[in-house]
């Protein structure tokens, strides 16, 4: 139920929406293929990206698979007084470990995904902190079990992006970028996350667009060297590349979070499903009482409400269900989003490498 195409949106022209959509296909694609498959300049296209990442619109990120360090993303719910939802959520705004934070349901609920760092500073936030936050009623934590992804990856605002362009399904020569990695590299590669590591994830999550010639001087490697190592955690699962897009871009429209209570028999079949559908921008099977947790943008209440009685209603195994709109958006992907743009992120302090912190 996505809108008609148009020939542009209110931040985005043409020629912006098609690079767009390029970035979305292989966010670390080399600007000259981009100008290749337009018919542009590629100084055309490396000027247009700089706009639209200054100007807060999009931005390349470097994102870390918790799973495939053995580790854990959790979504959590909290319900608050409504006059204090909002200080609640900006003090966890703050955190490094929570990527994405919403308040919603009226504001009596802020929503928010946690990526511990270790199980002292899970419970340091969890049992100890909030706990003890005034405006706290009641605490749910449900662990991340698997991430339901849809096949052509692309999410409801680059698909909106693409109609506007349109673009359709085609890709970019040479969309595929540099990630290419052989099973028997890969089988060779190591993938224990090192201290040189950790500066590399950390300049990739801040603009995963950094050159290697960057790279390679602020973690001490060769270019070679961060070339090859960059393309070891993808090919492992560890690292991968996302282009993160400002929710005003969308324009108007209704967000909304999907919770639902699905048979075990049917969770599959279910995620996998409502994965495809144009109106989910991210769907998961979690623990708890409510098992499916996706997150829902459509263009009005009117088009919610037919995806919740038409699409959603027909899949078998749905036992229960809520759902929660979104009021207001305070970070996304890390970023802290205002006027529903990207901010920039704070500056780097000076350090060789990352430390894991003790929970704020």
């Amino acid at each position: 139920m996505t809108a008609a195409p148009t020939p542009e949106t209110a931040m985005l022209d043409t020629l912006d929406a098609r690079i767009v959509h390029a970035l979305q296909l292989e966010p670390r694609i080399p600007f000259a293929h981009i100008a290749a498959g337009l018919g542009v300049a590629e100084q055309t296209v490396a000027r247009r990206y700089r706009r639209l990442r200054r100007d807060g619109i999009v931005r390349v990120i470097g994102a870390v698979d918790a799973r495939a360090l053995g580790e854990s993303d959790w979504i959590i719910r909290l319900h608050c007084r409504p006059d204090g939802a909002l200080a609640v959520a900006e003090a966890l705004a703050q955190r490094d470990d929570a990527a994405w934070i919403s308040i919603a349901d009226a504001g009596a609920e802020i929503v928010f995904s946690l990526h511990p760092r270790s199980q002292r500073d899970r419970d340091d936030l969890l049992v100890q902190r909030l706990q003890r936050s005034a405006p706290v009623h009641d605490i749910t934590a449900a662990m991340i079990l698997h991430r339901f992804v849809r096949g052509d990856v692309i999410d409801w605002r680059g698909r909106q992006f693409a109609a506007n362009a349109g673009v359709g399904g085609e890709s970019i020569p040479g969309a595929d970028g540099e990630s290419s990695y052989s099973a028997a590299e890969y089988a060779e590669a190591e993938l224990r996350i090192g201290e040189s590591d950790h500066v590399l994830l950390e300049l990739l999550a801040r603009d995963g667009r950094t050159s290697y010639t960057v790279l390679a001087r602020a973690t001490g490697m060769s270019i070679g060297r961060v070339t090859r190592r960059i393309a070891a955690l993808r090919a492992g699962g560890v690292l991968y590349f996302d282009l993160d897009i400002a929710p005003a871009v969308a324009g108007s429209g209704t967000a909304a979070f999907l919770w639902l209570r699905v048979a075990p028999a049917h969770l599959e079949a279910v995620g996998r499903a409502i994965a495809e559908h144009d109106e989910i921008t991210y769907a998961a099977a979690i623990s708890g009482s409510f098992n499916i947790f996706a997150v829902l943008q459509t263009d009005s209440t009117t088009a919610l409400y037919r995806y919740v009685t038409t699409e959603m209603s027909a899949l078998e195994g749905i036992h229960g269900f809520e759902l929660s709109p979104v009021l207001h958006r305070l970070k996304q992907a890390g970023a802290r989003t205002t006027g529903g743009k990207l901010a920039h992120p704070k500056p780097l302090s000076a350090r060789p490498a990352r430390t894991r912190s003790a929970a704020k």
